[in-house]
């Protein structure tokens, strides 16, 4: 399933992700804003999507990454991994509830699931 709507760092490491998922296409955003961004930042940028868009995918940058996520995460068995390290190419997933993207904020979202490029090698 593609995200409805891309947001990705003007970094060159952030593009060149962009483009292997092949995610380049009508919903990506490459944004300066994103470049370096800490968790506030970044929440304040998905305040601003609108509620009609039901997905979105962020790509960018640690220590901005691991911060957000842990700030919107329930409580759950896959934070602890996701405390312990956010590394490079991973992927954390969430299921967000309320009615749009501004309602987002501390310990509002479900961890579903946190990937990890070593998890792809099993």
């Amino acid at each position: 399933i593609e995200p409805e709507l891309v947001l990705c760092s003007s970094a060159r490491r952030a593009r060149e992700t962009l483009e292997r998922l092949g995610l380049a296409r009508r919903g990506a955003h490459v944004e300066p804003g994103l470049y370096g961004a800490d968790a506030g930042t970044l929440l304040a940028r998905l305040h601003e999507v609108p509620a009609a868009v039901p997905s979105v995918m962020l790509i960018g940058h640690n220590p901005g990454l691991q911060d957000l996520a842990l700030l919107l995460s329930r409580p759950g068995p896959d934070v602890r991994e996701l405390e312990a390290k956010f590394p490079t190419a991973a992927l954390a997933i969430f299921a967000v509830p309320g009615p749009g993207w501004s309602t987002l904020d501390r310990g509002t979202a479900e961890l579903i699931e946190f990937v990890r490029p070593r998890d792809l090698e099993r």
